[in-house]
């Protein structure tokens, strides 16, 4: 191969596009049967998934080998497997799960009183009730409550199956009431929350490792028979590897509609799945029936930097540089945007999701799209450290 082919071939491997990815591959990869001899834990195989007993984790917990075991299985199943797992009475009391329940539902209605409720990611505002940071919420609501909540092997277990030890916990309620919509179908974080043309700027093995870095799962505060619209999944999607980019495109949302599948959850029952997985939320076409879950989406420790940085007090200091040395043509655009991308914090999580949400898209601007709005508004420096300090302060805990 000449060295013209070989740069062009390396190009085409390292950098995706909004074609990207093979319908008659997909359909191949996602066609697998799921048997029951390959998932000894299982208690039964249903519509494709893995049920397992909860009793029966809390047993095979208290011996490190067959912990380490099923932790394997685990694993296996989020990354080759199905790609998702149900968990039968998850949480073993449930009377810890309606009191943290009453506390979630004081929140929902407090924030409501003040604000009117905040934005989704995938809903439009209001269509559902949602608790953002219903991890500490909760925790300094009924800190008793909490500790006996996350005190749940099932949840601990499939966490560090994926994610090793030192694992971040975040949790976000969503209570989706009578007539709710059904979610588009989608990954989920970090890849699955930008845009086609976002994920086109990430290579291919970041594209690989997404789904590395973080295990979402919900626990079930009420029963959700089907028709309350748990939430609908398409076992084996997780391991096409283009599926960040493709999944929006049609033929893969007519087959997801055409044989994606659901399965009715008891109060205590959990779901956990691989990111990757392509998922959404069913339509609740009860009449009664307020669907409640703590949606639970654990990240790996590895998602942070070695130093802590101010990056604000960075950027506060850099902008007049910045602004000057573009008036006096000193440095390029794209000159500028380096610098600015060594500086300035350009993604947008975490942040404070009450104060910042998502509205009108999956994730809020950056600190460095506000230094490019900034610059390109030829804003002083006064009126920039304004821009800064309140976009900080949406962000704070």
């Amino acid at each position: 191969m000449d060295a013209r082919n070989l740069a062009a071939e390396r190009r085409d491997r390292l950098w995706l596009d909004e074609s990207s990815g093979d319908f008659a591959i997909f359909e191949d990869e996602v066609a697998q049967t799921t048997r029951a001899e390959d998932w000894p834990h299982a208690s039964e195989i249903a519509k494709n998934i893995p049920i397992y007993d909860g009793e029966a984790v809390r047993r095979t917990a208290q011996s490190v080998r067959t912990r380490r075991e099923l932790m394997a299985e685990w694993a296996a199943v989020f990354a080759t497997g199905p790609g998702v797992i149900v968990i039968r009475a998850a949480m073993d009391d449930l009377a810890v799960v309606d009191r943290a329940t009453a506390v979630f539902e004081t929140i929902i209605e407090t924030e409501k009183a003040g604000s009117g409720g905040g934005g989704d990611h995938f809903a439009k505002p209001g269509a559902n009730d949602r608790v953002w940071n219903a991890l500490e919420k909760h925790c300094l609501a009924d800190p008793k409550n909490f500790a006996r909540y996350y005190a749940s092997e099932a949840v601990a277990m499939t966490s560090e199956a994926w994610l090793g030890r030192g694992y971040q916990m975040t949790a976000q309620v969503n209570r989706v009431n009578p007539g709710g919509a059904a979610q588009t179908p989608h990954r989920d974080y970090h890849l699955g929350f930008m845009s086609p043309e976002q994920m086109t700027a990430f290579p291919a093995h970041i594209h690989r490792i997404s789904p590395l870095l973080t295990l979402q799962g919900a626990i079930a505060h009420g029963d959700m028979p089907i028709e309350s619209g748990p939430t609908v999944l398409l076992p084996y999607s997780q391991t096409f590897f283009e599926g960040y980019l493709a999944f929006g495109r049609e033929p893969f949302q007519r087959y997801f509609a055409d044989h994606a599948v659901q399965l009715p959850l008891a109060k205590g029952d959990a779901v956990f799945f691989n990111p990757a997985l392509m998922h959404g939320a069913g339509a609740n076409q009860s009449s009664d029936i307020r669907r409640m879950a703590n949606l639970l989406q654990v990240s790996s420790a590895f998602g942070r930097a070695m130093e802590a940085v101010d990056r604000s007090r960075m950027t506060l200091a850099l902008y007049p540089a910045l602004r000057a040395a573009s008036a006096a043509g000193e440095l390029s655009a794209a000159a500028i945007a380096n610098a600015v991308a060594a500086s300035a914090e350009g993604y947008a999580f975490p942040t404070n999701l009450d104060r910042d949400p998502p509205i009108g898209g999956r994730a809020p601007k950056t600190q460095a799209e506000h230094v490019h709005a900034a610059l390109a508004a030829g804003e002083d420096a006064e009126t920039f450290v304004s821009r800064i300090t309140a976009h900080d302060a949406r962000r704070s805990a």
